[in-house]
């Protein structure tokens, strides 16, 4: 009887009930949460769904010592976090995007790139604040990165400048891309003027098929040249649009933007946030992580939105002047924030689409953050 005592003890013993804590409570909710944002409002859901399951998968309590864990050597999720942990899953990601990427509203508008610049302003600023509040210089580029809204791009950056932080700055960069709507919305209503929104761009001409094909050729050259630190990012983007516009590797580039980018981005969500486990991830640093980067959002996306105010100032003709609505898709949250510019355009105006145009200044905030995160990774790591 005894025996059966002592086995059913250290049956106990090795059950979550017996090793949970209020921290792992609190995780397991927040996941419950972005599952729930996901499903009823269908906030990203792709994103959303993947990281609020691995949360609540890396804050099942368990006995220590059982090898099971994403910090554990060895252990399956381990394994699977090494995609994150050594920056090997965004690079494959950034190869799907550039697979679904049409830079036809770039080319035709080349202009719209700089407002695609001014929006990375959010991350350099951002850095600035992370410095102010005690962070070390490598840990402030990792957490600025958060306003490119580029969730990849920010895995890709703190897995090398500060792997501490990555679970918090990932967890961070892919909640605000979820949010873009809420965000934005109220910024860009807040800097523009009724007229400003009524503004009507011209139609884009059409690009030729070698302009398309060129682009990333050149696309690549240019910005590797200035920013070689970026080249597992930037060759993988531009790789990726290649094979999508030469015509004759549409089998690769229909697995590189569908099977693969489907694959890599449910594995990168599930173990980001599987390594969200509440004895590292619930303090102070994570705290105002979120908070910074909140405020590199804002500012990214003010910028954005101000740069197209000035632009204007210097435009004499009416017919060429800039909605200042599409300067919040500066930021790289491809469509999601080319979309709030023509919800919010078309909410003035049923008949003013801004999408096509607002995709400029989009596709140049991928480039833009790619750039951005070589530059950091090239003066701090």
């Amino acid at each position: 009887m005894e025996h059966i005592f002592q086995s059913l003890s250290q049956f106990w013993e090795y059950t979550g009930f017996a090793n949970c804590s209020w921290q792992n409570l609190v995780m397991i909710g927040i996941g419950l949460v972005f599952i729930t944002l996901a499903i009823v409002k269908e906030w990203e859901p792709m994103l959303l769904v993947p990281i609020g399951f691995g949360m609540i998968i890396g804050n099942i309590p368990m006995f220590p010592g059982l090898n099971i864990g994403v910090y554990e050597d060895g252990s399956v999720l381990n394994t699977l976090y090494q995609g994150v942990k050594q920056g090997w899953y965004p690079p494959l990601i950034f190869l799907g995007i550039g697979a679904m990427t049409d830079f036809s509203a770039l080319i035709s508008q080349p202009r719209l790139i700089l407002i695609g610049a001014a929006a990375q302003m959010g991350i350099f600023g951002a850095y600035l604040l992370a410095l102010l509040f005690g962070f070390a210089p490598n840990e402030a580029g990792a957490i600025g990165i958060i306003g490119g809204a580029d969730g990849p791009t920010a895995i890709f950056l703190s897995s090398k400048l500060a792997p501490d932080l990555m679970g918090a700055i990932a967890v961070s960069a892919y909640s605000y891309m979820a949010l873009v709507p809420v965000i934005q919305k109220p910024i860009m209503l807040l800097l523009t003027t009724d007229k400003e929104r009524r503004i009507r761009m011209p139609v884009p001409r059409t690009v030729s098929k070698r302009e398309k094909i060129i682009f990333p050729i050149v696309g690549f050259l240019i910005t590797a040249f200035i920013v070689p630190s970026g080249l597992p990012l930037l060759g993988m983007l531009f790789f990726g649009n290649l094979l999508k516009e030469s015509g004759v590797t549409r089998r690769l580039a229909n697995t590189a933007s569908g099977p693969l980018i489907d694959v890599v981005t449910t594995l990168i969500g599930l173990t980001v946030g599987a390594s969200t486990q509440a004895d590292k991830f619930i303090s102070v640093k994570s705290l105002l992580i979120f908070g910074l980067g909140l405020l590199s959002f804002v500012i990214a996306t003010t910028c954005g939105v101000l740069f197209v105010k000035l632009i204007n100032l210097f435009i004499k003709n009416p017919a060429k002047k800039i909605n200042p609505l599409i300067g919040n898709a500066g930021v790289s949250a491809v469509p999601d924030s080319a979309r709030v510019s023509e919800t919010v355009g078309r909410e003035i105006d049923p008949t003013n689409h801004l999408l096509m145009h607002a995709m400029g200044p989009n596709v140049a905030g991928v480039i833009g953050s790619a750039v951005a995160a070589g530059i950091l990774l090239s003066f701090l790591g």
